[in-house]
């Protein structure tokens, strides 16, 4: 009998143990240690931003984000319902309302011709998420922002080494965040990072994430002691857990390729299902260049979809739905509104599916999933 694949598993290259090790013996396993301070340097040079701070998981650093865009009782954010609680968690921790818009039915991505009419004399900030790892239209939304003056705060939780126009997702708004939780193409178990290129949010950010003191300039040797100056929270991961996550940034082209890989296997062997009009495939626009995060079909309806999830689970293949649209949630509907109509947020949310999608999936089980969702009866 066939062993069971897995939706997901975390990624690991073979270095990882030797890494944590070696941070055990530097005798600096809490936070800003050698690694973190590594994968920090890492994500900078590599996507070309100014500053980035690892995290604990990209929920704190959405947190942070909201602290530093200072968003307060009373404010407006807009965002897709089409994503995880904590994109809007992090702002109704701070006092603000919540105005989703519907999404575009080709990515699942906030729809930008919705936005402006979203708008108010209260709206605060637009938070773009990157659905799969596929850009949103930035430009739209930047120009927006530009005339309302207000914050873009990118949820790139997906997003890290997918591109905008040669620009990396999560460099491109006011301030950008990052995942590497397990399911995430690099991850660290639960961790997530900051990142922005404007310096005016540096000295708050490090104070911020240091319970609220001045302990990085000491450590910078820039205060001969530190003290506490303002509001924070301990939002710095262990350097076990960067450890763990340098081992992949090392090796990132060759995660990539082979996530890829996977990815574009997919893609041609459901063609023919696209064409014969039994699913849709992922879109991904010529502005984008995505990060193979997931692969996901959507079926004819829910009623497919729930028997499709069932049949590959029968065949020891664990495919799985995605979100919940936010604004149906008891909390949706307590911190937010929907504005305008819900035409495809719902919709196309029922019908979407994920396929297994992971570093070390092996070819023969890709194989296999293939020829699984192929021969599914109900098509």
């Amino acid at each position: 009998m066939r062993e069971v694949i897995d939706f997901n598993r975390a990624p690991l290259t073979g270095k990882e143990a030797e890494y944590i090790n070696r941070a055990m013996a530097n005798g600096k396993i809490c936070g800003d240690g050698p690694f973190t301070k590594e994968c920090s340097r890492w994500i900078c040079q590599r996507y070309h931003v100014a500053h980035t701070l690892l995290t604990t998981s990209c929920t704190h650093a959405l947190e942070m984000a909201a602290y530093l865009a200072d968003i307060r009782p009373g404010d407006e954010v807009i965002m897709p319902s089409y994503t995880f609680c904590s994109t809007a968690d992090a702002f109704v921790l701070r006092g603000a309302k919540i105005v989703f818009v519907d999404i575009r039915p080709d990515t699942m991505n906030i729809d930008e011709k919705r936005i402006e009419d979203a708008v108010t004399e209260k709206t605060k900030a637009i938070v773009p998420v990157h659905y799969a790892g596929v850009a949103c239209a930035m430009d739209e939304i930047l120009a927006l922002a530009e005339k309302y003056h207000l914050k873009v705060i990118e949820d790139a939780a997906q997003g890290m080494n997918a591109y905008y126009k040669g620009r990396a997702l999560g460099t491109i708004g006011d301030l950008g965040c990052y995942s590497f939780h397990e399911t995430k193409n690099f991850a660290m178990g639960e961790g997530g990072a900051l990142l922005f290129q404007s310096g005016e949010y540096l000295e708050r950010a490090e104070i911020l994430r240091e319970k609220g003191t001045d302990r990085s300039k000491y450590f910078r040797g820039q205060v001969d002691k530190y003290t506490w100056q303002d509001f924070g929270s301990s939002y710095l991961p262990s350097d076990l857990n960067a450890a763990y996550l340098y081992a992949q940034l090392e090796i990132a082209d060759k995660i990539q390729e082979k996530r890829r890989r996977l990815w574009e296997n997919y893609h041609q062997a459901f063609a023919r299902l696209e064409e014969e009009g039994a699913v849709r495939r992922p879109v991904v626009p010529d502005c984008a260049q995505h990060n193979a995060h997931m692969y996901y079909l959507k079926l004819k309806d829910l009623k497919t979809r729930t028997e499709f999830i069932s049949y590959m689970r029968e065949h020891g293949v664990m495919a799985v739905f995605h979100y919940v649209p936010l604004h149906s949630s008891n909390a949706g509907r307590k911190f937010g509104r929907f504005h305008g109509e819900d035409i495809y947020t719902t919709k196309e949310s029922e019908r979407l599916v994920r396929l297994p999608m992971f570093y070390n999936l092996g070819e023969d089980e890709a194989e296999y999933i293939i020829d699984t969702v192929l021969k599914f009866p109900n098509w």
